[in-house]
């Protein structure tokens, strides 16, 4: 189950594609329409859509606000405005954390998005339970409607896939192992040492340990230690022929 995302009065089909392409980049593809000003199907909505179209075949499309979220339990309004309302105010990120609890007890959840040029109306945040608005600037506060469904859509992705937030791909390699990076110490420490790089006498030990250390914290690769090797031995040979 997921996040009903319901587009009210959408003005343009570019920003209907675009929202739809934003749903399906982070695994949603429920959408609703409420009334667009176009029409409906619209063939720009297709074209902009890029790959989406399929959110927009099966979209429902309705008359009002009232008929998108007749059988929705808990719904969110997304608005960056003051309304003279007495209304929870929530983050995208504490939204959908809430909205994935309720969805996960077997409720219906919905989120509104408004038309592009002044957003939702009162009428319309009246049938939300809660609103969610993003931390922007609040010099300049207006997101265009698909920038506001990307920024909800990832956060209920954020919510509820397993995300890994730092990792390394590596390309045709893998890391080296420890064998392999003290063997590369070794091999460096013995040719500076023979180039006299050790030097005075009463600081080689602790040098060759700055230089162990070195090797250490770099994240090297088998790649990067072969490429190592390769330097070094370039460079013996060098001044060897020299």
């Amino acid at each position: 189950m997921q996040p009903i995302f319901v587009l009210v009065r959408p003005q343009m089909g570019e920003n209907i594609g675009a929202a739809a392409r934003a749903m399906a980049n982070f695994g949603l593809d429920n959408m609703r329409i409420v009334a667009p000003r176009d029409g409906w199907p619209n063939p720009k909505a297709v074209a902009m859509a890029s790959g989406a179209g399929r959110l927009l075949d099966a979209a429902m499309v309705t008359e009002d606000t009232a008929a998108a979220l007749a059988d929705c339990t808990t719904v969110y309004a997304t608005t960056a405005r003051p309304r003279g309302l007495t209304k929870r105010v929530l983050t995208p990120e504490a939204a959908m954390g809430e909205a994935s609890a309720k969805i996960a007890a077997g409720e219906r959840v919905a989120v509104l998005f408004g038309p592009e040029r002044a957003g939702l109306e009162n009428d319309d945040i009246a049938r939300a339970n809660a609103i969610i608005s993003v931390p922007v600037d609040p010099g300049y506060a207006s997101l265009n409607l698909a920038q506001c469904a990307l920024l909800t859509a990832y956060e209920w992705r954020r919510q509820t896939a397993e995300i890994t937030a730092d990792r390394v791909d590596y390309a045709k390699t893998e890391p080296a192992t420890g064998v392999e990076v003290e063997k590369l110490a070794e091999h460096y420490e013995a040719q500076l040492d023979a180039a006299g790089m050790f030097y005075p006498e009463a600081k080689a030990e602790g040098m060759k340990v700055t230089l162990r250390n070195l090797w250490s914290r770099m994240p090297l690769t088998r790649a990067d230690v072969q490429l190592l090797h390769g330097i070094m031995r370039q460079m013996v040979r060098w001044k060897e022929r020299g």
